[in-house]
């Protein structure tokens, strides 16, 4: 079990089409402290790099959602795929 998959879980569950979480939501999700890294866009985005293997990107995507972090820098973006 890597850290999100408690998020992959989380978000297999959500029936909305669009929503957002806060860090503190997401981390509460994870029981974790998110990385100083999570705070940069390019830590969420699901579409960029698919060859880099980051976790929280497969657990957003094993989930069925693309994530992208907000402008504010604390909170992301979920939106189901189609």
């Amino acid at each position: 079990m890597n850290d999100y998959d408690a998020l992959r879980d989380y978000l297999k569950k959500q029936t909305l089409p669009e929503f957002v979480l806060r860090f503190e939501q997401i981390e509460e999700i994870i029981d974790a402290v998110l990385p100083r890294a999570a705070q940069r866009a390019s830590w969420w985005e699901t579409l960029r790099s698919p060859q880099e293997r980051m976790p929280q990107r497969e657990a957003c995507l094993a989930g069925g959602y693309i994530a992208t972090r907000l402008a504010d820098g604390k909170s992301v973006r979920f939106k189901r795929m189609k």
